[in-house]
């Protein structure tokens, strides 16, 4: 396995990780095959070994590639945000729209427990890395309340995971306005900084 050195290479190795969340969210990890993630990204097969080594390995770089691609997604959309709870509502929007582009975002997630417990882990420790200094500096800046970070942070995350289940799974879409409302109401009952004496 080599890593691409090429725009070219480095092409067709995303193709490959594309055709994999395809097949992969499709099929199931154990179903799927690399001779379908293949003919899906449009290489030959001998192609896919000059990448990737196995099926598995496959499987990890698209987690670690999906990981990636969610958290700059809500990076670059709560970047010129300086309100925390502006951030809360923006993330949590860009986490939706995020899994109605890459419905197979849950199956896939939920696959690699049973592939790569290792990496299931690594999945939700770097989404709660970021989301961990977010909060603290946002105590520290006295806009939300002195929490228990951890626990906040898994909880919100919990959130997020149950809500995008209701609607973008059950309904295909992004939770309706009202949802989105109730929802900040929710996060600033959790966040909302002490009143000053």
């Amino acid at each position: 396995m080599r890593e691409p050195v090429t725009e070219r290479g480095m092409a067709t190795r995303q193709r490959l990780v594309e055709a994999a969340e395809q097949v992969f969210g499709t099929e199931g990890f154990h179903a799927a095959t690399i001779v379908e993630i293949t003919r899906v990204a449009g290489v030959g097969l001998g192609t896919f070994y000059e990448y990737f080594d196995s099926k598995e390995s496959l499987f990890k770089a698209l987690v670690r590639h999906m990981s990636h691609e969610l958290r700059r997604a809500i990076a670059t959309e709560v970047a010129g945000l300086s309100d925390r709870l502006a951030q809360e509502r923006v993330g949590f929007e860009t986490f939706f729209r995020f899994a109605l582009r890459h419905k197979n975002l849950y199956r896939i997630v939920l696959e690699c427990q049973f592939v790569d417990e290792e990496l299931y882990r690594w999945y939700y420790q770097r989404l709660a890395d970021g989301y961990r200094r977010g909060l603290r500096a946002a105590i520290a800046q006295g806009q939300v309340r002195s929490c228990e970070v951890e626990t906040v942070v898994y909880a919100l995350l919990g959130i997020a995971q149950m809500l995008g289940m209701r609607w973008v799974l059950c309904e295909n879409r992004v939770p309706p306005p009202e949802a989105l409302e109730e929802l900040s109401v929710i996060i600033a009952r959790i966040l909302a900084p002490e009143p000053k004496a």
